[in-house]
């Protein structure tokens, strides 16, 4: 009897000890985080940003890495699946909320046929991931002809990538002043919401607004 209740207990302490752990990984996935690594081979410190994991039952395997190594920036996309041979350039599609789509090359790590990066397009990317407010659309061109795609949550984006930004010693841009920019879709959303009567006050303060501009 004493037995069975030992088990008992010890079965119900490896349960709750699983769904912690199951919980702490859930939780993980579904934030921007920063952290320092190590690069035991060249005894170098780098930091990253790391995005979530897109939703698994909507879209592929895909996270951003926002990286400063020796001092230069890079974006950097992990799959989870083949994207190019190594040392391969490849084609991503980022949009960010309603705006346009921008395509950029991208070259697959010498190590690596699932992981990519871009030096040039780095500083430009980030700073347009730092103008969004919600989510950020990855498209990926495999050499296999397939097109991995997710998208990244950007709502606790901004003090991870701009910690990463500032080892490099570079800023977020000027305008967006550690804030996303307020848009005509934002305004069109807010304006809906009003009543009647506060549309009619807003409309005649942008009227005033705009005559005084002119």
């Amino acid at each position: 009897m004493q037995r069975n209740r030992f088990f008992a207990t010890h079965t119900r302490q490896l349960v709750l000890a699983a769904a912690f752990c199951c919980a702490s990984n859930t939780w993980a996935d579904n934030t921007w985080n920063y952290r320092q690594e190590h690069d035991r081979l060249n005894n170098q410190t780098y930091s990253i940003a790391l995005s979530p994991l897109p939703r698994r039952d909507l879209y592929d395997e895909l996270k951003l890495e926002i990286v400063c190594k020796d001092n230069t920036l890079l974006v950097a996309i992990a799959a989870d699946s083949l994207i190019a041979s190594q040392g391969s350039k490849f084609d991503l599609e980022y949009q960010i909320d309603k705006q346009a789509p921008v395509t950029l090359q991208m070259q697959t790590f010498p190590d690596s046929k699932r992981k990519g990066y871009t030096k040039d397009e780095a500083k430009p990317m980030v700073d347009a991931i730092l103008t969004g407010r919600d989510a950020v659309f990855i498209r990926v061109k495999t050499m296999i002809r397939e097109v991995l795609s997710g998208s990244i949550p950007l709502q606790d984006a901004a003090a991870p990538i701009q910690h990463v930004l500032s080892d490099c010693g570079l800023s977020a841009p000027a305008d967006t002043d550690n804030a996303q920019a307020y848009s005509l879709a934002d305004f069109e959303r807010d304006f809906k919401q009003l009543t009647p009567a506060q549309q009619q006050q807003v409309l005649g303060r942008l009227q005033k607004m705009i005559a005084e501009l002119k």
